[in-house]
């Protein structure tokens, strides 16, 4: 099974919003909360070129993006791959 990381911040409808997806596809899911966590924020700018919104989203130590891409790389049949799903 994958490992999948989604870096969020409470109340982020975002951030719920990709969880959602993840948990219809019935997959664990490594949430890291980085709101009141400036270094956990600082790894997850790092990690993901620079990006500072929340989610963001790793499938097995690659990039995903956040909860858009997320859905338009499901929409397009290339998620269940990544998820082992396939």
């Amino acid at each position: 099974m994958a490992k999948i990381e989604v870096y969020t911040k409470f109340l982020c409808p975002y951030c719920t919003r990709a969880k959602a997806l993840l948990d219809r596809k019935g997959v664990n899911v490594e949430e890291i909360d980085v709101t009141m966590d400036r270094a956990g924020f600082d790894a997850m700018v790092e990690r993901a070129g620079g990006r500072r919104t929340v989610p963001q989203i790793f499938i097995d130590g690659r990039h995903i993006g956040g909860s858009d891409e997320l859905a338009a790389l499901d929409a397009k049949g290339g998620l269940d791959p990544l998820l082992g799903k396939a």
